[in-house]
């Protein structure tokens, strides 16, 4: 395993801390143990092998942290995990999509903290990889990295930093594709989780070139997408196809709490780019509007997050902090844009982010992340992995600008 646990200097003295630690104290006394199988334990395994995450068996204390909304308690802890993280992880950075949704975290981070070092920790590895994706004619994970290439590329121009996947993308209109498994939809974002990873590209590559074809292509490949994992009564996805007649433990169908998360956070980080004039917008925030009162309504009241699984609480009863921190990210996102009406989403926001302020470590391990997969499973409540630092930094620098948004709106936000 790679992490190393080191002991920290507070970070946070004179916030109020109570709140926090109390209800801390009281969700590791009552949540019942979760028994992790074979499959799931060789799939930590696996993660581990990989130096994306893991989960010690002891990882020490929880952290101290405020309750408090207010902008400077809410960098603190996004610090707190952001310092951790880039501590353990950086010699690990590659280019998969685990390690591409960390560094959209760490890119909202650079401008919520008004920090630069992790701005700068990204060029570096941008300029390690040469700018360059992982393969010719990349699938949705391989084209994730992108997002962090063009967002530099916004700062500062520069040609180098956006050719090779504009190429790539000119390549993939053109008609190249990659390979699709033999029993999923003949689609190129034939899984849920695909509507994070490579929309995002599309919209930015849209915005360094003022060319509309990469906007066409989300709004082609989207709906089709949405056509066939989007759930119109329940304004939920399945994962992918194979999840369209499956049923949990209880009878009822699978949503994926992670899943559903990358959707959500995919719209909000899609329509960062995307003019408001454009045609199909509308349906893109109608969507977000959508899944964000389903997923309102089945937060845990205890936790302030969401479970592995969305509509199985009793077999999967740990929050996922993973899945509930891009949906955090996700509702913030919407009533800083205005998409979300503050009065009714504020109160959802702040009962999540304590939730995920309750997972942070005394180091600033960020624990309760689902390891890789497809599917809701169980997982010790120390399990860290690195995309679930991005959605928390993502989550962190939307909740940042909360108390503000009314005066900051026009000013800046986190990408």
């Amino acid at each position: 395993m790679f992490r190393i646990r080191l002991s920290r200097t507070c970070l946070l003295a004179g916030f109020a801390l109570t709140a926090v630690a109390t209800w801390t104290q009281l969700a590791a006394t009552t949540l019942p143990a979760q028994t992790i199988s074979p499959e799931e334990q060789r799939g930590i395994d696996r993660d581990i092998a990989q130096h994306i995450g893991d989960a010690p068996a002891n990882p020490g204390p929880k952290a101290r942290l405020s309750a408090s909304m207010k902008p400077a308690a809410t960098r603190a802890a996004m610090r707190k995990v952001a310092d951790w993280e880039l501590l353990h992880g950086q010699p690990y950075f590659d280019r998969a999509w685990t390690s591409s949704a960390l560094y959209t975290g760490f890119m909202a981070a650079s401008v919520a903290l008004d920090d630069p070092q992790y701005r700068d920790a990204m060029q570096a590895m941008a300029e390690k990889f040469h700018w360059e994706l992982q393969s010719e004619a990349p699938n949705a994970d391989d084209q994730s990295v992108a997002q962090t290439y063009l967002e530099l590329n916004l700062l500062k121009p520069a040609p180098e930093k956006i050719e090779p996947t504009r190429a790539a993308l000119d390549r993939l209109l053109a008609g190249e594709a990659a390979p699709i498994p033999e029993v999923q939809a003949k689609i190129p974002w034939w899984w849920c989780d695909a509507l994070f990873m490579a929309p995002p590209v599309w919209s930015r590559m849209y915005a360094a070139t003022h060319d509309t074809k990469y906007l066409n292509y989300i709004d082609r490949h989207w709906w089709e997408t949405s056509d066939l994992l989007y759930d119109r009564q329940r304004h939920l996805y399945y994962r992918d196809i194979t999840y369209l007649q499956k049923t949990g433990a209880h009878g009822q169908p699978v949503f994926w709490s992670r899943g559903n998360g990358w959707v959500m956070a995919g719209i909000a980080r899609t329509l960062e780019y995307i003019p408001q004039d454009e045609p199909d917008r509308g349906r893109y925030e109608q969507q977000l509007s959508e899944m964000a009162a389903a997923v309102v309504a089945i937060q845990d009241e205890r936790s302030g997050l969401w479970h592995s699984d969305l509509l199985d609480p009793d077999d999967y009863p740990q929050p996922e902090t993973s899945g509930s921190a891009f949906i955090t990210f996700a509702l913030a996102w919407g009533v800083n844009h205005g998409l979300l009406d503050s009065a009714t989403y504020r109160p959802v926001i702040e009962k999540a982010w304590r939730g995920l302020l309750s997972q942070i470590y005394a180091d600033g391990r960020l624990g309760n992340i689902q390891q890789t997969g497809a599917a809701p499973a169980h997982y010790l409540p120390s399990s860290s992995y690195d995309y679930g630092v991005g959605a928390f930094l993502l989550a962190g620098a939307q909740v940042e600008l909360l108390s503000e948004h009314s005066a900051s709106h026009n000013k800046r936000h986190a990408p």
